[in-house]
């Protein structure tokens, strides 16, 4: 195929006329035009130097993180690029990466990307279409979470000498040519030859051979289960690109592994590593109150999160008899001291959840108006007659009263669903006894679970907590074998297909699945297909709305808590644009080492 003029609009082209684009958006207009220098939240001029170093909680095995096998080693994604980037100041919209040009005809029945003929490996051969299907049909065999993810893509296929084109088994499905555009492209020649040892390399396994990459960093050194480090390539055949000015300003990243958690923070005072994020907040009240945060050499600053959601929870596994009553779920709700804990572990320094897509647009509150209202009325028959008439709300808090109050309406909801208290122990009309295990893999969640359990057995509730090490803790999660964990969901912005694999029948039982829950509900089966098929913006928000007022209105999760920050710590070496986008604070992608400030710090290069 010969040269096209990547275009600006954002209208699909008429079936037999592929128009080419230089970006995409899931709705509405890119924000920067066809030939853009870079966007506008960088620093073009920005310093390619200094070392940064960061922390990992944990360990790990392999350098292969396709596969879900083994534990990857974090960083990995510095050394690929994908089809397309992602711009920080703008929602669901994406820009050529690896392609210079997308295109997709007027019913998104299929996408075309053709690749940038300098795109290269770090080997010197280019990056071809045959890498694009390759690396497809690998991630999808190998992967039963991405498998789920691109389950609508009928074919993958070379379609000229570099175009590569994925056919969808379905149309109107606004959002597939742009995930497709987030693949990670791997080399086929690299992958399909042999080792040092001449031993066939096998992208299904796991490995600790250096894997050989396109992208603006190349592994430099790697300690197995303690650090791995990235340089910068120097003769990155991407860094001149618009999305790429301005950002992968260090020359060199750094991830030292912790096993501790306690033992990682102290390293952070001990200026071990650079930045971290402050998941706790106790630590955040209580733990930097050290002489280099006194003396300007440590900044303690919180970014606003602007660019998602999520529902983080205590959350009960539906595919057990014991959790199948919403009334049982309901009262676990009820019990749940949120005042008392948010006082007493957290520093009084959270909200209680009440949305799976907390503190953004997405949420639904009070009773469904307008085009919401529509489209709840469209699945009338398979939704709870209550969403149209309650909003849902948390049980309220308060003092002793209030928890007394609750903990009465428990035991209420209990005795209607069957439970009643003998010998000092809950039991249902067989005689068995309600017991609940909360397993555990992060030991920050202990002492929530301590806080839950004595409420819990004042009801008669036989409570276990079951601390377990990261891998048993996956193992047990993807073959459901869990009584309760607490975890939760990300949302982004836009939210779409992944929504399926969250919470759809289809999901529920499958292995790897994000449907921890086990929920099966015709009535959230259709809204989920209301998200990805909205046409608009306003009609994805009343969608989102619909389907976040239904889940809540189940009682499937008894919600924790949510900040609307993100706490972050740092060495002051650093220095970001003066103004950062309002999706990301963009770290560390477009903040650079500031010599001057390390000088005055401390530490070197």
């Amino acid at each position: 195929m010969g040269p096209a003029t990547a275009q600006e609009s954002g209208t699909p082209a008429a079936a037999g006329t592929p128009e080419w684009r230089h970006g995409l958006s899931l709705m509405g207009q890119p924000k920067y035009p066809a030939g853009f220098k870079h966007f506008d939240y960088v620093n073009p001029d920005a310093p390619k130097t200094g070392l940064l170093r960061l922390s990992v909680d944990g360990t790990f095995d392999s350098l292969n993180d396709i596969v879900p096998r083994g534990t990857p080693a974090g960083g990995l994604q510095l050394i690929y690029d994908t089809l397309m980037a992602s711009a920080f100041d703008e929602v669901a919209t994406e820009y050529g990466l690896l392609a210079e040009a997308v295109s997709y005809p007027a019913d998104y029945s299929s996408v075309s990307y053709r690749l940038r003929p300098e795109a290269k490996w770090h080997d010197g051969q280019p990056v071809t279409a045959e890498d694009v299907v390759w690396s497809f049909e690998q991630l999808t065999k190998n992967n039963p979470r991405q498998a789920y993810y691109y389950s609508h893509v009928k074919k993958a296929e070379v379609t000229g000498e570099r175009e590569v084109t994925f056919t969808f088994d379905q149309a109107g499905n606004r959002e597939l040519p742009q995930i497709v555009g987030q693949i990670r492209v791997m080399p086929k020649h690299w992958w399909t030859g042999t080792n040092a040892n001449g031993k066939p390399r096998d992208i299904s396994q796991g490995t600790l051979e250096v894997p050989l990459g396109s992208g603006p960093y190349k592994v430099k050194q790697v300690t197995p289960g303690r650090a791995i480090s990235f340089e910068r390539v120097p003769d990155y055949w991407g860094k001149d690109l618009p999305v790429n000015i301005g950002t992968n300003n260090f020359a060199e990243q750094r991830y030292e592994y912790f096993r501790d958690g306690t033992v990682e923070l102290e390293a952070f005072k001990g200026d071990q590593y650079d930045f971290r994020v402050e998941t706790s907040a106790k630590d955040w009240a209580t733990a930097y109150n050290f002489p280099a945060v006194k003396a300007g050499k440590v900044i303690l600053e919180e970014f606003p999160d602007r660019a998602s959601g999520s529902m983080q929870a205590f959350i009960p596994n539906l595919r057990r008899t014991k959790f199948q009553d919403q009334r049982v779920r309901r009262a676990l709700n009820y019990a749940l001291d949120f005042d008392g804990m948010n006082r007493t572990l957290f520093f009084g320094q959270y909200k209680r959840t009440a949305s799976f897509f907390q503190n953004t647009e997405l949420a639904s509150s009070g009773l469904p108006q307008g085009l919401e209202l529509e489209i709840l009325e469209s699945v009338k028959d398979k939704v709870p007659a209550s969403v149209f008439t309650q909003p849902y709300q948390n049980p309220p808090d308060g003092g002793e009263e209030v928890r007394r109050a609750n903990l009465r309406e428990a035991a209420k909801l209990l005795r209607e669903a069957g439970y009643e208290v003998k010998g000092g122990k809950l039991v249902n009309a067989q005689g068995e006894p309600l017991t609940i295990e909360i397993l555990l893999a992060n030991p920050a969640f202990e002492r929530v679970a301590l806080f839950y359990k004595p409420t819990l057995e004042r009801l008669g509730i036989t409570v276990n907590i079951r601390q377990v090490d990261v891998s048993q803790y996956i193992n047990r999660l993807r073959a459901r074998d869990f009584d309760m964990i607490i975890t939760g969901w990300g949302q982004s912005l836009s939210p779409g297909n992944e929504q399926r694999d969250f919470w759809s029948t289809a999901a529920a039982d499958r292995e790897g699945s994000g449907n921890y829950a086990g929920i099966k509900d015709a009535g959230i089966d259709a809204l989920i297909e209301k998200v990805i098929y909205a046409t608009s913006r306003d009609e994805l928000v009343a969608a989102t709305r619909a389907l976040d007022r239904v889940l809540l209105a189940h009682d499937y999760v008894i919600p924790t808590w949510n900040y609307p920050n993100t706490r972050t710590a740092r060495w002051n070496r650093f220095s970001h644009p003066e103004k950062l986008p309002q999706y990301s604070f963009g770290f560390p992608d477009i903040w650079w080492w500031d010599a001057q400030k390390a000088a005055q710090t401390g530490g070197t290069q």
